[in-house]
């Protein structure tokens, strides 16, 4: 099926905000293309356009009963059940080929639903939402997707002049991305994914411009939290031929109670495709956090490094180190096809290298003990007496990832 014989989907909560929909309909409809309506306000719909999916459906795709959400007058379940059910509806209406697009409004209520129906869809279709939380920080919303956020400015609270000027170009933001027409090939370059942070940048670069070299696309996710989910996300999409985890440093902060946590999913996308993966510990020295002051009081007397004046880290120790060890290969060790753990012996980032702040040996040899003991199945583990920057150990790893992907 062709862009031109889908739909842009619209949704939002039409029983308080039919007005504004209803315009913005109007805005994509005068643009020539079709349109799918999913209203998620438990409360009523509008006449003013028909609703292709009424909340009743809404609910019942969450398991639930629109009547009991109305009897219980309860908002924070009522937004967290449209939600879950528009998502299904929208995942649902994607793989039936349905939708190109998907535009939402809303203020508080309306852009959670929104944002949690959008995860239903995968990288490249195009996800539009006019909100008032535009300026807020919505990462936790919007997660690993790539949804475009506009600021309403004014409430989404019946039209105004400024209200029609943004709604309209809501429409016309969204009607152009929906017919950008990408055309894949059987010739297209093979893509890895590789994982870096500021501690491990020579590193990355030295990697990726051997790969580049050797003809392949190298896609860099920088490890703050958000950067590991959506390599994750991406990997299971199908979009990475293999993966070069070179800074794996998300799961001391999972484990720490960091800033940077991608959760406990993190090194699970590779093993789960069966695809070739090369790890390494990098960066597994430290803990993220923002200003000093934000550090936990638990960590108050920890080794602690000011790298910019939002950012401080905290040394790992061996206890962590051991648990952190073990983890990594526990994880990686679930891999179904041959998979490569290579330990930098001479420092796991820049700042771990002898003289620097973070140089610990007996947390280094605590964390590769770990490793090495934990491993098992297709895993194996290479030493190399080098520091993770140094750019033999950067040939070293797209050695061993090549090697590993020609095997494949």
């Amino acid at each position: 099926m062709s862009i031109s014989d889908k739909s842009i989907l619209i949704l939002g909560c039409f029983d308080t905000k039919g007005e504004v929909f209803s315009y913005l309909r109007d805005c994509i409809v005068a643009r020539g293309e079709a349109v799918v309506t999913i209203n998620t306000g438990i409360f009523g719909t509008t006449s003013a356009f028909p609703a292709d999916f009424e909340a009743d459906a809404v609910a019942a795709a969450a398991g639930h009963d629109i009547t009991d959400l109305r009897r219980d007058r309860d908002r924070g379940k009522a937004i967290d059940v449209m939600g879950k059910g528009a998502s299904r509806l929208v995942s649902q209406l994607y793989h039936e080929g349905k939708i190109k697009a998907v535009v939402g409004m809303g203020g508080g209520g309306g852009t959670y639903i929104a944002l949690s129906a959008m995860q239903g869809i995968p990288f490249g279709v195009p996800k539009v939402c006019l909100t008032t939380l535009a300026t807020k920080d919505l990462s936790r919303q919007i997660g690993d997707k790539d949804i475009m956020l506009i600021p309403s400015v004014v409430d989404v609270a019946g039209m105004n002049h400024i209200l029609r000027q943004l709604v309209a170009q809501a429409a016309a933001a969204v009607c152009a991305m929906a017919n950008v027409e990408t055309t894949d090939n059987d010739t297209k370059t093979r893509s890895i994914a590789i994982s870096m942070f500021g501690n491990t940048t020579a590193c990355v670069d030295k990697c990726t411009g051997l790969l580049t070299g050797a003809g392949y696309e190298v896609l860099a996710f920088h490890a703050t939290g958000v950067g590991g989910k959506t390599m994750e996300s991406l990997i299971r999409e199908g979009c990475f031929d293999a993966v070069l985890d070179i800074t794996t440093t998300e799961l001391a902060d999972d484990l720490c109670g960091g800033i940077c946590s991608a959760g406990p999913e993190r090194l699970t996308a590779a093993v789960e495709m069966g695809i070739p993966q090369v790890v390494v510990p990098g960066c597994m020295d430290m803990v993220n956090f923002a200003h000093l002051d934000t550090v936990p009081r638990a960590f108050a007397d920890r080794h602690l490094y000011s790298w910019a004046p939002d950012v401080t880290l905290m040394r790992t120790d061996e206890r962590e180190n051991a648990i952190l060890g073990e983890r990594l290969a526990r994880k990686v060790s679930q891999s179904p096809v041959p998979a490569v753990v290579v330990l930098p012996l001479k420092g796991i980032s820049q700042v771990a290298s002898e003289g620097g702040i973070f140089h610990d040996p007996a947390a280094d040899r605590a964390l590769f003990h770990a490793i090495r003991t934990h491993v098992s199945g297709n895993v194996s583990v290479i030493e190399a007496d080098t520091h993770i920057n140094d750019p033999a150990f950067a040939l070293l790893l797209v050695e061993t990832l090549l090697g590993l992907m020609q095997k494949k």
